[in-house]
């Protein structure tokens, strides 16, 4: 099975998709709407239960936490949608958010959901309507590490919130022999990684620390890291490759980036009867706590970092795709809402879990997929 899974993993890796449309589109609407609402392209329904609307090329960016799932979605989308291109960039949520509020994207992913001042923003580039979230990626936010010798590291929030804070500075420190008695913690100086650029990814981490450590995290929640100085690199990619390469070295990514480059990872002690490890099952009973928060067509989440139930681990994101509830360019609408439509039904879920990421719970992903089909 293991080998099954790496097997996979390396398809998915090597048959990741770059398109080069020549042609540009965003989804939001502008003083120029020209053209069908369908784009002029035919509604067929594809291989694989895929319907496909509209034609041309879709521009998006956003979270490189999502990149693995959107890549493999990619590919099976245009595989069977000839007429329509997608071209997604890993930019980091910060500034896909950024892109789709300058009006250059059909849609942007992120790990966060937008602020209100953000919505707000997106008024003037969705005319007569708003950016909103759609949840659409789930998973678990593994913590890596590269210490020789150590196969089995059990740390918890407070040990980790001193680690990223730089007031733990070696493997054989006290806090974290007494949470690993049986491990040879080695007299190593730990290298702490966080993101350089601005990431949902970090947003969720630290949202984990700030609710689940206490006073032993003294620093705002946020996409930018908020400890200066440290060692750091440009997004999952970058943070873990860091890992990978580095003896000491510690750090935060989605599972899929530990999974693909064989990093171990830790096992968290949220004070259940036994520490709970990074798995895309264990993150969705974390998930299935989450409430929709958002309003309207709006379905931002709010999740439970601190929960304590058996098995469910906490440091949990859910990857947002953010587009117009309405006021959408007709020319790109209809391929837009025919790839968001794969991507949240069944089919589209169901490839998440052999890549390390959590399913979305059925009831939320229903709201998702009725909240597309009303997209105009």
């Amino acid at each position: 099975m293991k080998l099954q899974r790496k097997n996979r993993l390396r398809a998915v890796a090597f048959g990741a998709i770059a398109v080069s449309g020549a042609l540009v589109l965003t989804a939001c609407g502008s003083d120029n709407n020209s053209g069908g609402s369908n784009g002029g392209g035919d509604s067929t329904k594809a291989a694989g239960n895929i319907k496909c609307d509209g034609q041309g090329s879709l521009l998006a960016s956003g979270s490189s936490a999502q990149k693995n799932a959107m890549d493999l979605w990619v590919k099976n989308f245009t595989a069977a949608c000839k007429n329509i291109q997608i071209n997604y960039k890993p930019t980091g949520s910060g500034a896909g958010i950024q892109e789709f509020l300058a009006g250059k994207t059909a849609f942007a992913g992120s790990d966060s959901a937008l602020k209100p001042e953000e919505t707000e923003k997106s008024k003037s580039v969705v005319k007569g309507g708003q950016g909103i979230d759609l949840p659409m990626v789930g998973g678990p936010i593994a913590i890596g590490y590269n210490v020789p010798g150590v196969d089995n590291l059990v740390l918890d929030a407070d040990t980790l919130a001193k680690i990223f804070d730089g007031k733990i500075e070696k493997w054989n420190d006290e806090a974290i022999a007494k949470l690993n008695k049986d491990a040879k913690l080695p007299d190593l100086k730990i290298q702490a990684f966080h993101r350089s650029d601005e990431s949902g990814t970090t947003d969720n981490f630290t949202k984990y620390l700030k609710a689940a450590a206490g006073s032993s995290w003294p620093h705002e929640s946020g996409k930018a890291f908020p400890v200066k100085g440290g060692q750091s690199a440009d997004g999952s990619s970058g943070v873990s490759s860091q890992v990978k390469q580095t003896s000491g070295a510690i750090s935060y990514f989605e599972l899929s980036y530990a999974t693909a480059n064989s990093i171990k990872t830790v096992k968290l002690n949220t004070g259940a009867a036994a520490p709970v490890e990074a798995t895309s099952d264990n993150a969705s009973k974390a998930i299935a706590e989450a409430k929709i928060t958002g309003t309207g067509q709006d379905l931002a989440l709010q999740l439970n970092y601190t929960t304590k139930a058996e098995g469910a681990y906490p440091i949990t994101l859910v990857t947002y795709e953010i587009v117009g509830d309405k006021g959408n360019k007709p020319e790109t609408l209809a391929a837009t809402k025919s790839f968001l439509t794969y991507i949240a039904s069944e089919d589209g879920q169901s490839v998440l879990k052999d890549l390390g990421y959590a399913p979305l719970p059925a009831e939320i992903a229903k709201k998702v997929r009725e909240t597309v089909a009303n997209i105009s």
